[in-house]
């Protein structure tokens, strides 16, 4: 059974950047597609970005498209959200996710907050 854990959230002031990691336990990681979705209170969670399991394909919400870099270094059993430009509605709780045709697995969730 794999599990994730997230971390790197925090608070930041507009502009900033951090990095988000998401550290895998268990043998499967290579194998899984990965991906971060984020959450505001009282909305439905949402997609930003995944990355496949070699690490070669990548996917983006428009949202995060150009500001947010997803990557993934399978010795180490972790993937990386990288989030430049950000903004006061980039505040959420994320969340990283593996799968192969579904997102079955979760972490527990980072929260990053931007400040205006």
């Amino acid at each position: 059974q794999v599990r994730l854990v997230e971390s790197g959230g925090g608070l930041v002031q507009a502009g900033g950047s951090l990095r988000l990691s998401c550290a895998a336990s268990g043998r499967t990681f290579s194998t899984l597609r990965m991906g971060w979705f984020r959450q505001v209170s009282g909305k439905e969670r949402e997609f930003v970005a995944s990355i496949n399991w070699s690490g070669l394909t990548t996917n983006y919400a428009d949202s995060a498209k150009g500001r947010f870099t997803i990557s993934r270094d399978n010795a180490k059993n972790t993937a990386y959200l990288q989030m430049n430009s950000l903004k006061p509605e980039d505040t959420a709780v994320y969340y990283c996710a593996g799968g192969v045709a579904a997102w079955p697995i979760w972490g527990q969730g980072t929260q990053v907050t931007v400040s205006s």
